[in-house]
């Protein structure tokens, strides 16, 4: 346990240690027990033996703190405390080691506490480590006192913590009650709108029971004028049948006279059709009479069919110059004969033809450059030429098109597509329609309704030869 108190002030001579006494004499009283160290104050020992640890020589260091006296500074009191406390408290010589190094680093504060004082204006909680570690007369007194200042420190604290606390919650009372005004002047508000609001609406129920008072009297005269009305519209029925009679007796008499202008009619247009007949039989006579003159042997296809041979698609079959005419989808050639055909109608996917050709231009660029070519097409063949663009926004800037150029866009919720298979329908079976798009789709459904589909490259090849 702890070494002999130190000299005082007046003596020289070292007291033993405890425990180290001549055999024979009689046994030393047993040291006091360790007093309980405020935690400040135990945590300042430790920093304090921490610090001179690395600075005492190998052998001086117990094999317990040895391992400790390795570690960095701020693990050192950290991680060693309990083996350094436990140190200090069973070995009185380590700690006399401690102790001189601690109070030759401590100066006149040291001094003071080895004789005994402690300066008025010193820290309570280092005077007692230093008290603890050299041991005067009276360091249990020292310690004491430091922890009761440290107690009373951590009272005030406290009281400084109530005070702080009573005070915000006053701050915050003050706060809720500002608030509690705040709140009350928007309910006053609110409940002053409410009653006035109340008044409106006990003002629009007294015209709103005027309103239903006269619409009931009004709902009254008009059951009454009803009533009157009905009276009149069953004489007027009753009017009307015997009218209606009169009506059947003179449209008897009508059909009876009509019977006889029937007869007189069907007398003359026997005379008509007799007319009629010998000229016809005179136009028979002169046209065989013209066949004869200009030798013309019976044929046995009309030009319809002519055409249908050269251009019907007939499923089954395979006519003369197939090859050709299986490549000749994107031909510009086949397009020139198509066009060739009298009043053929050429329809035009738009931006089916201009994404194809023109893709990096704008789509305004793209259409601008497709309808005037179109309109060179249209000025060359003389047909009719109708140019499609999936659209349903207004198109705004776009050129006046050319002469026999007509230029669509879809409505909202239909497709160019959609737009070009009705125009297909709309025309009379047998006139020459040339659809142009790339769309497989678009083929197949024109194509079904009688129209002749081609891909957008022969459309583009004959405008890059134009």
């Amino acid at each position: 346990m702890p070494l002999t108190e130190p000299h005082d002030d007046h003596s020289s001579v070292e007291e033993p240690v405890v425990g180290a006494q001549d055999p024979g004499e009689t046994p030393a009283t047993p040291p006091e027990p360790e007093p309980t160290l405020p935690e400040p104050v135990r945590q300042r020992i430790v920093s304090l033996t921490a610090a001179v640890l690395p600075g005492l020589a190998a052998d001086e260091v117990p094999v317990p703190l040895r391992r400790v006296a390795k570690f960095a500074p701020n693990r050192r009191a950290r991680l060693g405390a309990p083996a350094i406390a436990a140190q200090l408290t069973a070995d009185p010589l380590f700690r006399q080691r401690v102790t001189a190094r601690v109070l030759a680093d401590a100066g006149d504060l040291g001094a003071a506490v080895v004789d005994g004082t402690a300066p008025a204006a010193a820290d309570p909680v280092e005077v007692a480590a230093l008290a603890y570690l050299a041991r005067p007369r009276g360091w249990r007194e020292l310690i004491d006192a430091s922890g009761a200042a440290v107690r009373a420190e951590a009272d005030s604290a406290v009281v400084a913590e109530l005070v702080r606390e009573a005070e915000q919650r006053a701050t915050r009372a003050e706060h809720d009650r500002a608030v509690a005004r705040v709140e009350a002047e928007k309910l006053r508000d609110e409940l002053a709108r409410v009653r006035e609001e109340l008044g409106q609406l006990r003002e629009e129920a007294r015209q709103l029971t005027r309103t239903l008072r006269e619409t009931q009297a009004r709902e009254r005269k008009a059951t009454e004028m009803l009533a009157t009305e009905r009276g009149r519209a069953a004489r007027a029925a009753a009017d009307a049948d015997a009218e209606l009679r009169r009506a059947r007796a003179r449209l008897a008499e009508a059909e009876a006279a009509a019977g006889v202008a029937r007869v007189s009619a069907k007398e003359a247009r026997s005379v008509d059709e007799a007319r009629l007949w010998l000229l016809l039989e005179t136009i028979g006579q002169a046209a065989v009479g013209l066949r004869r003159e200009l030798a013309l042997d019976p044929v046995d296809k009309l030009p319809a069919d002519f055409v249908a041979d050269a251009f019907a698609d007939r499923p089954g079959t395979t006519p003369a110059g197939a090859a050709t005419r299986a490549r000749d989808t994107d031909d510009p050639a086949r397009l020139d004969q198509l066009l060739a055909l009298p009043k053929a109608h050429l329809v035009v996917d738009g931006y089916n033809v201009t994404k194809r050709g023109f893709g990096e231009m704008s789509l305004e660029q793209q259409r601008k450059r497709l309808i005037t070519g179109l309109g060179g097409i249209a000025a060359q063949t003389g047909d009719e030429v109708t140019v499609v663009f999936d659209g349903a926004e207004r198109i705004h800037g776009l050129p006046p098109a050319p002469r026999g150029v007509r230029v669509l866009f879809s409505h909202k919720g239909e497709t160019a597509d959609e737009l070009i298979r009705r125009l297909v329908r709309a025309e009379p079976a047998g006139r020459p329609v040339v659809v142009i798009s790339s769309d497989r789709e678009v083929a197949d459904g024109v194509r079904r309704h009688g129209a002749y589909p081609l891909g957008a490259d022969s459309l583009l090849r004959r405008l890059a030869r134009s």
